[in-house]
Formats: C-alpha cells, sequence, structure tokens
C-alpha cells in the first residue's frame, strides 16, 4: 500500500509506467523486498525517511518479490534486499544487502537533487528583492533568517550590501567581519569593493558639479575619475565602466594607474560572469595590448 506519493507499490503490469516513465523525470529507487526477509523489513523504513526527505525529487518504488516473479527475473534478482536507481529509463546504480544510512544517501548524491530549504527559498526571495533594488524588503527576509542562522555566510554578505545601501557603512563592515570561512569568497569581495566606492563617493563633489567640470573640459582626469566613482557608487555601472576605460586609454598613468585598478574591483563587484564584466574585460585587454 502507498505510504506516500512519493512511495509507492509496483507491479508487472505498472512497472513501466510508475518506474521507467517516471524516472525521465525524477530518479526511482526500487526496492526489491519480500515478507520473510528480515533484512529487507529494516531497511525498508530507512528508504523511506530518506524519501521523503527528498520532497518529491525521489521516488521510491517498492517490489514484493514473493509476488512480482516477472519483474524478479526481469532484473535478474537474486538476493534480498536488491535496491536499483533508475534515471532516464535506465538502471544507474543500486546494492545488494542492508546498508548503512550513509552509504545510501552517497549513491544518491550525484543523482538526485537536493530539496530546497525554507533558508534557501529565504535566501533566493531576497536575492532577487535586492536586485530589483527593494532593499528594504530584501533586508526584512534576511533578518529573519539571520535570526535562525547567524552565521548564514550567503545571507550576511548580502544583509551587509543592503546595509550599504542604506548608507550604513560601519554597520555594514562589521557584519561583513562576523562572515566565516572562503566558500564565499568572491562574494565577499564584492561586497568590500561596493563599500569601498560608497566611502569614495561620500568624500567626492556633488555628480552635478563633476558635470559641470566635464562640460568645460571633457579631458579633465580628476573630474572623470571622480564622477565614476559617484556612478559606481549609485550601481550606474555600465556609464562609469565605460568612463574610466575611456580615462585608462587617454592617461593609464592616472593617480599611479587607478583607473586600472578600479576596473578589476568592478570586475570582482559584478562577477566574472555578468555580461558587462566579460565586454569590458576583453575591451581592457584590446587596451593593453
Amino acid at each position: 500500500m502507498s505510504q506516500t506519493p512519493f512511495i509507492f507499490d509496483v507491479t508487472a503490469s505498472n512497472f513501466e509506467q510508475l518506474v521507467l516513465e517516471n524516472s525521465f523525470h525524477k530518479p526511482v529507487l526500487v526496492d526489491f523486498w519480500a515478507e520473510w526477509c528480515a533484512p529487507c523489513k529494516a531497511l525498508m523504513p530507512l528508504l523511506a525517511k530518506i524519501t521523503e526527505e527528498y520532497q518529491g525529487e525521489l521516488l521510491l518504488a517498492k517490489v514484493n518479490c514473493d509476488i512480482e516473479q516477472e519483474v524478479v527475473a526481469r532484473f535478474g534478482v537474486r538476493s534480498l534486499p536488491t535496491v536499483v536507481l533508475f534515471k532516464d529509463g535506465q538502471p544507474v546504480d543500486g546494492f545488494a544487502g542492508a546498508q548503512p544510512e550513509a552509504a545510501i544517501r552517497a549513491l544518491l548524491e550525484p543523482h538526485v537533487q537536493q530539496p530546497a530549504t525554507p533558508e534557501a527559498d529565504l535566501l533566493e526571495s531576497a536575492q532577487a528583492l535586492f536586485a530589483e533594488g527593494r532593499i528594504g524588503e530584501a533586508e526584512s527576509l534576511l533578518k529573519q533568517l539571520l535570526t535562525d542562522d547567524n552565521e548564514n555566510a550567503a545571507a550576511l554578505i548580502l544583509y551587509a550590501r543592503c546595509l550599504a545601501e542604506r548608507g550604513e557603512l560601519g554597520e555594514a563592515e562589521t557584519v561583513l567581519g562576523a562572515v566565516k570561512g572562503d566558500a564565499h569568497k568572491q562574494a565577499l569581495t564584492a561586497a568590500r569593493a561596493q563599500l569601498t566606492f560608497l566611502r569614495q563617493a561620500n568624500d567626492l563633489p556633488e555628480v552635478a558639479e563633476l558635470k559641470s567640470r566635464l562640460a568645460q573640459n571633457g579631458e579633465d582626469d580628476e573630474a572623470t575619475y571622480q564622477l565614476a566613482i559617484q556612478q559606481l557608487a549609485r550601481q550606474q555601472y555600465e556609464t562609469a565602466l565605460d568612463a574610466l576605460l575611456r580615462l585608462f586609454v587617454r592617461n593609464r598613468n592616472y593617480a599611479d594607474g587607478l583607473p586600472h585598478k578600479t576596473l578589476l574591483q568592478v570586475f570582482d563587484l559584478l562577477g566574472n560572469d555578468h555580461p558587462l564584466v566579460m565586454t569590458y574585460r576583453r575591451k581592457l585587454y584590446q587596451a593593453i595590448y
């Protein structure tokens, strides 16, 4: 009898549909068992527990070998328990005999997508809100997440970026200092770059003044660089990258090579896969060589 939608009994008549066809959508673990087999009965609750934890990303099909002799013969099952993992209509892995939980999980890991956790859902939602500029809403979700897990590095980094966007630069720096480990090194570097640009912008002339200076002298290197920093602080990345590249081409030695250094900081901020980074990294390479 089926225990949940993810765990069900199969027979020779429905094996094709419930196992082979289903396996093109989700991996299906087939448990060959029998009523008289004590190891089978010990293994079954463990398989059910693991299947439930995958929240529909894994299915468990049970074959009663005393009844379904046709299925047993089809797959050459010779000892019980036997467990076979099907994917895309084919057996891809399996084991015979009782196995410890860790071994079963290790077998499944390469084939089964890990279920999303509530924490992952919150973080993903916060990232989407931040990308849309809805900083307050993102911050609210991150606070909720960090209440339960105050060492979540990805959440801490994004929370620091929210604080920075609100001008809380000192508090943002403190939060970044609490990030442990190197698993999110690129994101941490990006957040620190953002803080750097925001701090620099606070000490620079206003945008209108800088634009006025450039209207009078389009080759004012200082005004060009300072306006680019103001634009970076406002996340106007493409405009800033274009100005920094033009300044590098015109005067690559300005302020001891500052345009080049700043371009690299922006690349860190946006990440290597960002379309602007790919475009301007190529342009920078062409300008250098």
